[in-house]
Order: C-alpha cells, then sequence, then structure tokens
C-alpha cells in the first residue's frame, strides 16, 4: 500500500487504539495500591493485574495473528474491543466478588490488549507503506500511547487519594471511562471503511500444499522477536529498580539511599515523561531517519547512560524534578547523578518498540500477521528480564550492579539494528 493511498480515517482510528492499550494497560499499576488495600493483598500479589497482562500476551499472541490471518484487521480490533469491554465490567465487578474475580477480569483485559497490539503495529505500517513512513507513523502512535499513560496516572492519583482506604470503588470512574473508550472505540471501528491487504484475509484451501515457510524462515524476524524480548528488560528494568533504589535503606541487604517512597514514585515517574518526549520527537522525524539508524542511536545512547549511572561516584548529587500527577505541580529531589542518567534512559527506550518492530517485519508480506502474533508474545520477556535483574541485585548486594541487565539488553538491540536486522532471506516469496 503506497502513502498515496493512506486511509486518515483508519489510521486515526489505529492511532486511538494505540491510546486505548495504554490506558488499560497502565491502570493495572495505580489499581496495585488498591489491590494491596482491599483485598489484603502482599506487595507481590498486588501486582497481578501487571502478571495478568504479561501472561495474557504470552497465551494470545500467536492466536491473535492467527485471528488476523483468518479474519482481517478490522474483525479481530472488534473482537478484540469487545473482549476488553468484557475484561473491564468483570474488573469493576471485583469490588462486590474479591479477589480472584480481579484477577480473571486483569487477565481478560490483557487478551485485548494483546490482540489490539497484534492490530495497531502491523497496520500503522502497512498505512504508512512500510519503510521510514511505516515507522514514523508507528511512533506517533507511540506519543498517544505514553500521553494516555500520564493521563492514567493523573487521574489515578486523584480518585486513589489516601491509599490506606482506596477501594475498587474509588477507581470507578476511571473503570468507566476506559469502558467507555472500548465502546466508541467499537462503534467507530465498525462504522470505519479499511481497505486491508488482500493477503491478510485468507480462507484456507484444504487442497491446497503446505507452505514450507513461515515468518520464523526469516533470520532478521527471529532475530528481531529476541530483541522485542531484551527491550522489556531496558524499558520496565530501569525505572524499576531506580525505585528499589532510591526506597532501600542504607542498612539494607541490597543498599540504597532510603528516600521516601511518596518522592521516590514522583521521580520516577519522570522516566516516563521522558518516553513521551522521545516518542514526539520520533514522530516527529521518523519520516525522513530510518529505523535503523533511529535504533542504532538510541541503543548506543542507552548504552552510555547506563554505563554512566553504574559508575558515577553515588557520591555526586543532582537536583532532579519530579512531577506531582495527582496535584499538577513539580516537586525537587537529590539524587546521585547515575539515577539522573538511568532516568534519561527513557529517551531512549521511547522509539524502541515501533522501530525495532518495523525492521523485525519488514518485507514479510503475507507472513506479517503471524508474524505480528508472536513478536507479541515476547512481551513476557519483560516479566523475565525484570525478574533476572532483582536476582542479579540479590547476588551481588548492589542495585548499580544489576544494571549489567539492562547493559547486555542494549547491546544486544545496537547489535541487531547494526547486523541482525538485515533481511538475507529475500529469495523467500511473500506474497
Amino acid at each position: 500500500m503506497s502513502t498515496k493511498t493512506k486511509q486518515w480515517g483508519a489510521i486515526i482510528v489505529m492511532i486511538a487504539l494505540f491510546a486505548m492499550i495504554a490506558f488499560v494497560t497502565n491502570l493495572c499499576s495505580p489499581m496495585a495500591v488498591i489491590v494491596k488495600n482491599q483485598f489484603g493483598a502482599s506487595n507481590f500479589l498486588s501486582q497481578i493485574g501487571n502478571y495478568g497482562n504479561f501472561i495474557a500476551y504470552l497465551v494470545m499472541g500467536i492466536p491473535s495473528g492467527m485471528l488476523i490471518k483468518r479474519y482481517g484487521y478490522k474483525k479481530t480490533s472488534l473482537i478484540a474491543l469487545a473482549v476488553g469491554i468484557v475484561g473491564i465490567l468483570v474488573q469493576w465487578a471485583s469490588g462486590k466478588y474479591g479477589f480472584g474475580v480481579y484477577l480473571i477480569g486483569a487477565f481478560i483485559s490483557g487478551f485485548c490488549m494483546c490482540m489490539l497490539n497484534t492490530v495497531v503495529n502491523p497496520m500503522l505500517n502497512l498505512l504508512g507503506g512500510g519503510g521510514n513512513k511505516g515507522n514514523q507513523l508507528i511512533q506517533i502512535g507511540g506519543v498517544f500511547n505514553s500521553a494516555a499513560a500520564v493521563a492514567v496516572y493523573i487521574l489515578m492519583g486523584a480518585l486513589i487519594g489516601e491509599a490506606t482506604k482506596a477501594k475498587i470503588s474509588d477507581a470507578t470512574p476511571a473503570l468507566m471511562i476506559a469502558l467507555a473508550i472500548f465502546v466508541i472505540g467499537f462503534i467507530v471501528i465498525l462504522f470505519t471503511k479499511i481497505e486491508e491487504p488482500q493477503q491478510t484475509i485468507e480462507v484456507k484451501d484444504p487442497n491446497a500444499p503446505k507452505d514450507k515457510y513461515s515468518a520464523f524462515s526469516f533470520r532478521h524476524f527471529k532475530l528481531g522477536i529476541l530483541a522485542i524480548f531484551l527491550y522489556g528488560g531496558i524499558e520496565v528494568g530501569t525505572p524499576t529498580y531506580i525505585l528499589q533504589y532510591l526506597t532501600s535503606e542504607p542498612t539494607a541487604a541490597t543498599p540504597g539511599i532510603g528516600m521516601s517512597g511518596t518522592i521516590a514514585g514522583l521521580i520516577v515517574a519522570v522516566y516516563w515523561l521522558m518516553m513521551l518526549i522521545g516518542r514526539f520527537i520520533g514522530g516527529a522525524i521518523g519520516g525522513k531517519v530510518s529505523s535503523k539508524a533511529m535504533v542504532t542511536a538510541v541503543s548506543i545512547g542507552a548504552i552510555v547512560l547506563v554505563l554512566f549511572g553504574m559508575f558515577a561516584p553515588q557520591s555526586w548529587m543532582v537536583n532532579v524534578p519530579g512531577i506531582d500527577w495527582a496535584n499538577l505541580k513539580v516537586i525537587w529531589a537529590k539524587v546521585p547523578v547515575g539515577i539522573f542518567a538511568f532516568i534519561l534512559v527513557g529517551l531512549c527506550t521511547s522509539v524502541m518498540w515501533g522501530a525495532i518492530f518495523n525492521l523485525a517485519t519488514e518485507g514479510l508480506g503475507k507472513y506479517t500477521a503471524i508474524a505480528s502474533g508472536a513478536f507479541m508474545t515476547m512481551v513476557f520477556g519483560f516479566a523475565i528480564m525484570v525478574g533476572l535483574q532483582g536476582l542479579v541485585a540479590d547476588w551481588t548486594g548492589s542495585y548499580m550492579t544489576s544494571y549489567v541487565v539492562v547493559l547486555f539488553c542494549a547491546a544486544y538491540i545496537l547489535f541487531y539494528a547494526l547486523v541482525g536486522s538485515k533481511n538475507v532471506n529475500t529469495d523467500i516469496p511473500v506474497d
């Protein structure tokens, strides 16, 4: 599909779906405060919403690609939104029916998020005509994705109020907003004409010979899904252990600086703001800068920042701004300059997802739908890599040393951009 035949209505719908994904996914973290209070859950169990989302990607990734291949992008997005409506209603009902119901709702919502992600990323790439323009549309979608994530924290911060008294009922306005978004999205997509690539809508001919190739026949795709698996270690691992370091007492087994959890949380929130800024820049320049150049630049930047953060003397302090989302004001706190370097890594991770996806699926043709599903299964790597970094912190007694995991992930992504992203299987027919 050339850029001349872009369907701006479809592009706007896909970007709106990108924002929906962030809004619902990011409800999980502030909802953890409510789950911990209302159900008496431990810190580990309070994050069950996030676990449900990650596991759902592992389970639903390949089936999502198969749905697209069988029914097309539009019908799959409608199925996803219907599933999302059920998930939100179940989570809302958990206030009355208990913790187990909340877990089921989170898992159902995870199915929805996986299917929507499987639709949105390749569709924006295809609507942009692939290449730089396709990457640019994905980055623009990422801007709205990050903006929706910020909106969730502002909204939930205002709704939760005093954490020790927070209940599911307090989050009802946010859940109803998410429900309304899904319902409106369903109606809009239902009546929006989306001209899809013909090869994605396929009825299986039982007499047709079995295709000896698949998305996994392409080296750059296999290396690309490994890149996205490791990418989770950078995007999620970096802020997770900034928070652990800031709040851990100096006398703890893995020492930190003993900062107030409230202040530390506001400081870490700046990391996500950096991602928003980075995606805005990526969307602005994505049409002129190749995905390869973009990933190369940001992975080098991440390596430099992480190395500096690991080895900069912790006695070097700098004032860092934090954002009090609930009260919409800026606070300031002194942190080691290395922590500030870690916060800036958000600028680098901002464009990695979209650009890696673009590189991994470029040139796959009729295999793009299934490839997109397989790509989404790798989201479970976010949990794996964050857990591995925690183990390194425990083994070494140092949060700074644990960032060797983040460093490794960034180094691999640089390798992928420079070497692994080249399509060396151009002889495989993709029409």
